[in-house]
Formats: structure tokens, C-alpha cells, sequence
């Protein structure tokens, strides 16, 4: 059914149980999985700043990764990681229709009524605008 899986991935709990439902799908679908972290970049700051900042995000995601990577080995998935630069649902979306793929798993934060009608949701976003299925992880 399905044959690449895209999870948009930033270490929170919600975004555990995403990895842990494209595990599970990917496990039975025998399909490939690429996990995507993105990194934003500060509003203000100097180049050389901001820059710092990337660098520690991209070494940062790189750690969170590795059990990631195992847990994958261990079922026997095809899984490969990558961190992108800017808005998370911009890049998760590029990346789902570059990569072709299938479907994108993505955990939501769960804020409440008020902050997500000023601020939006990342999830919402991605929901709204996927050329694909995508399975939210609750």
C-alpha cells in the first residue's frame, strides 16, 4: 500500500508516537522511511549567528537520530534521516512531494482552541496542503 513514508520528526513525544506509527506501517507494508527534522533559523541575528545556530540544530538532530536509525535496523526498515532548514510544514511539504512520497506521518502538539486559531499548527498546515495521505499521531 504504502511504499515511502515521510515522518517530520523534532524529538517531542508527539512526534515519538509518529515514529513509532511509521514503524509499524512500514513493518507491514514493507516500505522505506525518511525522517525529516527541520531546523528554523533565528528572525534576527547576524549571518555568523545564525549560522552557529543551524550548526548546533543539525548536530543536534544528528544524536536524536541515531536511536532512530536503530530502532529501524533492529525491524529491518529502510530508514534514513535528513534535516532541512526553515518553516517545518514548508519543508516537510517539498520534501514529501521530492521524495514522491506515499504518505506523511506527523504528531501534533495538541495546543489548545485559542493559540491554534492565532498561530496555526504546523500539523493544520501540512493537512491542508499534502499531496498525499497524512496520518496524524495523537
Amino acid at each position: 500500500m504504502f511504499q515511502k513514508i515521510l515522518v517530520g520528526y523534532d524529538g517531542s513525544e508527539p512526534a515519538d508516537k509518529a515514529i513509532a506509527l511509521a514503524l509499524d506501517l512500514a513493518e507491514r507494508c514493507h516500505a522505506a522511511i525518511r525522517v525529516l527534522s527541520v531546523a528554523r533559523p533565528p528572525e534576527f541575528g547576524e549571518e555568523v549567528e545564525t549560522e552557529a545556530v543551524l550548526e548546533h540544530s543539525r548536530k543536534h538532530y544528528h544524536e536524536v537520530h541515531k536511536p532512530l536509525r536503530q530502532l529501524a535496523a533492529d525491524r529491518g526498515i529502510d530508514l534514513d534521516c535528513a534535516v532541512a532548514v526553515g518553516h517545518p510544514a514548508e519543508r516537510i511539504l517539498i520534501e514529501s512531494e521530492r521524495w514522491g512520497a506515499d504518505l506523511i506521518v506527523i504528531g501534533h502538539r495538541g495546543r489548545g482552541l485559542m493559540q491554534r486559531w492565532l498561530l496555526g499548527s504546523i500539523a493544520k498546515q501540512i493537512l491542508n496542503h499534502a499531496g498525499c495521505p497524512v496520518l496524524l499521531a495523537r
